[in-house]
Formats: structure tokens, C-alpha cells, sequence
């Protein structure tokens, strides 16, 4: 009876078997050179691995059936303690899996830097001299992917495509928490953070559909971080570049801030004129009216800070952080204030320094009236984004 039970469960897993047959197992089959090299080195470390785990395996079943207690003809040496040959063999042959796994390691590190612009498209296929590679600005939102293409002055969410055999060229940043950019079929993944900037360079190879998403927790709508990658022929995404510009949508400041905002299973949407200067300023952390970017702050910084007068862009409430109580409708905490510039007796309304305050209104602390064109010592006081409230002095 038992026999016949056995029987039955090995059957019954017979169709979750057949169900196997329709995953795609991309990484072994990836479509970009980048991902088919780095298939080749996990192949080969999964192999020279396997020279150690498999004999060992197969020893255990041999040494238990070999000095199994019924078999007496086995040899038994209580006092045995030492033998060169086991010695060689324990010690020599992981050593030199190792050395081995090392210099591959060493080779494919500097070979796949995702840094490293591309030298080729595949094997024995040189990247062409007068080739110029597709640049695409990502940023990772909550829970959506934005992508900018700044040579054709168009960006889409959860959606981007590419011409086959053409070198990509990925500038990838966030929004807000840390993400992971990840197309199995076209490269490995690489990490997606506020205020800072990563790189990336793949090459897709063979046309087709494939799954873009983010490989990082990244909150409640992770799951639906997903998007479509293309790859076109030169036609085909001449094609898909003018249906994006067929949109008539803008993507300009205030609409990417309403688009930050975090929202789940997001359709794709498509922009048919993108701000060329927005991606700086979501790295710089400025998109906001009048607010100074990072790269001034650190600027600043480099000559030796603003004192007292800066104090306000690094208090929690305010500082170059993403701070949620100020852009994503947060109930917690003051709305956020900053100090738009540094003002000086010899330029009392920070109009020289050429940053944010250049362009933003200076507000009488008396009178709320604009006196940004008066040559004289005020006391400033810079708006907070969408609400107008004004914030503390800086001068």
C-alpha cells in the first residue's frame, strides 16, 4: 500500500513539472553582451566551484557505504593520524579553484566596470568610431520609473526603449529612498540614491520585449515597480520616439514634483518635451522654485561655508535632504524653509553668486513687497516651495 501511495506522489508532481516549461531563465539567455558576459562568468565560477562540491558529495556516499558497520572487510586503522596524498588533495585543490576564481574575478571586474564606456557591442564587434552612444537619464521614484532622453528632448514612465547594437549610456538617480535599476536581459543591477549618481553602459543585441524593475525593497509599492524595455530597430524606435511626441505632454518642474509624489501600478505616460535642466536639478536636489542645489551648497562648503547665515540648509526641517513634510503632502512637521543664497554688504540680495536667489524674489520682512532690484542691506527671506510662507532671514 505504501508502495502504491509513493507512486501516486511522484505522479501527482509530474504536471507542477510540466509548469516549469514556461519560466524564462533570462540570466542564462540573456539578449545584451554585457548580460551574456556576466552569464559566462557565473557559469564559470558555478563550474569551478562544482570541481569541489561534487567530489566531496560523491566521497561521503562512498566512504559511508564503503566503511558501512556490516562490511568487515573494510580496513580499520584506529591509530591512523596523517596521509600526504589526503593532505594535497584537501589543501591543493581549493587552493587552486581560488587563485582561479580570483584572477577571473580580477579580469571581469575591471571588463564589466559599469562605469567603463563599452569598447564593443559582442564578441569580434567593435563599437563603431562615429558611433554615438544613446544617453538616458533614470530616476527612481516612488513607485515609478522616470526616463529622460535629453538628445531627443523626451522622457516616459515605466517605459523606455532602444536601438538594437547601439551603446546606452545610463545616468541613474532617485528621488528618495535607495532603489535598484535592473534589466536581467540587458546588464546587471546597479544601485539607484538620492543626491548621488550612478552609471551605467549595455548594449542590447537582439530585438524584443523585456522586464525592467527594481531589485531593492523600496516600500509598499515595490511589487509594481516594473517596466518595459524595447529593443528596436532604428526604425522602430524612430517610431516609438515620435508616439512619445505625439503626447503633447511637458515634463517641466511642477509637473515632475506632482509626478514624484508616491503612487503604485502606475501606467506608462509619455512627455513629448522634457526640461532639459530637470534631471541636474533632481540630482541636485532643487527642483523646487528657489531653492539652492547641492552643488552649490557644496561649493559654499568648499570656501568654507556660510557661518550662521546657512544654517537653515542644514537644520532637519529644511536641509538639502528630501524631506517628505514638504513635496509629498505629509502631515508631520513644519513645511520646510532654506536659505536661497548668501547676501554680502557689497551685494545685499545674493544677485552676484549667480544661484538660486539670482533668480527668486527677496521679500521684505516689513512689508512682504519685492525689493530685489534695491541696491540695499534687507532682511531676506525665502518662500517655501508651494506655499509661499516665507521662511527665515539669511542676511
Amino acid at each position: 500500500m505504501s508502495t502504491v501511495l509513493s507512486r501516486i506522489r511522484v505522479l501527482s508532481t509530474l504536471p507542477l513539472m510540466a509548469l516549469l516549461g514556461g519560466c524564462n531563465l533570462v540570466l542564462i539567455n540573456p539578449s545584451g553582451d554585457i548580460a551574456s558576459q556576466q552569464r559566462d562568468l557565473i557559469l564559470l565560477s558555478t563550474v569551478l566551484m562544482l570541481l569541489v562540491i561534487v567530489p566531496v558529495m560523491l566521497l561521503t556516499v562512498l566512504f559511508a557505504w564503503r566503511y558501512r558497520q556490516s562490511n568487515k572487510n573494510a580496513r580499520y586503522e584506529p591509530e591512523w593520524s596523517h596521509s600526504t596524498k589526503i593532505e594535497l588533495a584537501v589543501w591543493g585543490a581549493p587552493l587552486v579553484i581560488i587563485l582561479c576564481l580570483g584572477t577571473v574575478t580580477w579580469i571581469s571586474t575591471h571588463a564589466l566596470d559599469p562605469y567603463k564606456p563599452l569598447d564593443r557591442i559582442g564578441p569580434d564587434r567593435p563599437v563603431a568610431a562615429d558611433v554615438k552612444p544613446l544617453e538616458v537619464e533614470v530616476v527612481a521614484l516612488d513607485w515609478k520609473w522616470l526616463f529622460i532622453y535629453p538628445e531627443y528632448g523626451i522622457a516616459s514612465v515605466n517605459e523606455m526603449a532602444a536601438p538594437v547594437d547601439r551603446p546606452i549610456t545610463f545616468r541613474i538617480t532617485a528621488s528618495s529612498v535607495m532603489n535598484s535599476f535592473f534589466v536581467p536581459a540587458l546588464a546587471g543591477q546597479i544601485y539607484a540614491m538620492p543626491g548621488m549618481q550612478t552609471k551605467l553602459h549595455a548594449v542590447i543585441n537582439k530585438p524584443g520585449t523585456f522586464d525592467g524593475l527594481s531589485a531593492n525593497y523600496s516600500g509598499a509599492g515595490f511589487s509594481g515597480m516594473r517596466f518595459k524595455f524595447h529593443g528596436l530597430s532604428q526604425d522602430e524606435f524612430a517610431g516609438w520616439v515620435s508616439t512619445v511626441r505625439a503626447s503633447g505632454q511637458t515634463l517641466d518642474g511642477p509637473t515632475y514634483l506632482t509626478l514624484e509624489r508616491p503612487s503604485e501600478n502606475v501606467p506608462v505616460m509619455h512627455f513629448a518635451h522634457a526640461d532639459p535642466k530637470l534631471y541636474d536639478r533632481i540630482l541636485n536636489m532643487c527642483v523646487e522654485p528657489g531653492k539652492m542645489c547641492m552643488g552649490e551648497m557644496m561649493a559654499i562648503d568648499e570656501r568654507g561655508g556660510l557661518g550662521i547665515a546657512g544654517i537653515d540648509n542644514v537644520i532637519p526641517v529644511a536641509s538639502l535632504e528630501y524631506d517628505k513634510t514638504g513635496r509629498r503632502g505629509a502631515v508631520f512637521g513644519p513645511e520646510p524653509v532654506y536659505v536661497a543664497a548668501l547676501c554680502t554688504p557689497e551685494d545685499p540680495i545674493g544677485l552676484r553668486a549667480g544661484g538660486a536667489a539670482a533668480q527668486t524674489p527677496v521679500i521684505n520682512a516689513n512689508n512682504n513687497q519685492d525689493v530685489s532690484p534695491a541696491p540695499k542691506a534687507v532682511s531676506m527671506l525665502t518662500p517655501a516651495p508651494e506655499t509661499g510662507v516665507p521662511g527665515p532671514a539669511n542676511s
